[in-house]
């Protein structure tokens, strides 16, 4: 990694879920359970016509929710509340990565397509809450989910920062596209797949970085 890769940066955002802890938690097995059986007894559909369609709305839309927004007309708050009462306990703070958030050089926020309440759960069992100045979840871009542009424009207004001075790390690399096309710094995360220090280079135009230990990572750049 070039010393200066990262010497501009003075807004950090990161991602919540599969970022700030590991894919390995399977947060979103039980997601993914609870999703389905919602738009079941909601759509009055099979289980396995659910399924698919949690799937398919994730893949055309960015979230399952904003496909049922779209498609059926679904009011959020229901659906937010319901598929986020899952049992946290397969997460758990790391060490490292605390001090690591704490010595990076500027403000530090949360851009996430969970909801709020999701997101002050899992800051708070990971023991990261008091580590952002601010976290931007899909209630605060009025439901419109990364990797939509305007997702991103919301919360640079409501945060106030300019895009070229600030880094954007994410677990999923579609989430990036539109971060790199403002003039961000990029880092995607590979929690699930362990990648070599060669590794850390760039896979696709708009992904400048990767890393397979999050914590690690930023430690170098505060150093």
């Amino acid at each position: 990694m070039p010393k200066d890769a990262f010497a501009h940066v003075d807004v950090w955002i990161f991602d919540l879920d599969n970022t700030l802890y590991p894919p390995s938690s399977a947060l979103f097995d039980q997601i993914h359970v609870k999703m389905t059986a919602f738009i079941c007894q909601e759509l009055e559909i099979s289980p396995n016509e659910a399924d698919a369609l949690r799937a398919e709305y994730w893949r055309r839309y960015g979230t399952t929710l904003k496909g049922l927004m779209i498609e059926h007309e679904m009011a959020p708050e229901a659906f937010l509340e319901d598929v986020h009462d899952i049992d946290l306990t397969s997460i758990a703070p790391c060490e490292h990565l605390g001090p690591a958030i704490d010595a990076l050089p500027g403000r530090k926020i949360v851009h996430t397509n969970g909801s709020r309440g999701h997101a002050r759960r899992v800051l708070s069992q990971l023991q990261l809450q008091d580590r952002f100045e601010g976290v931007y979840a899909i209630e605060d871009t009025l439901f419109d989910p990364k990797p939509a542009r305007v997702a991103y424009e919301r919360v640079i207004a409501a945060a106030g920062f300019e895009p070229t001075k600030a880094a954007m790390i994410e677990d999923t690399e579609k989430n990036l596209r539109e971060p790199h096309a403002m003039g961000m710094r990029t880092l995607l995360f590979h929690g699930a797949e362990p990648q070599t220090p060669e590794a850390e280079a760039q896979t696709q135009d708009h992904v400048h970085f990767t890393t397979d230990d999050l914590a690690a990572f930023l430690r170098r750049l505060a150093a």
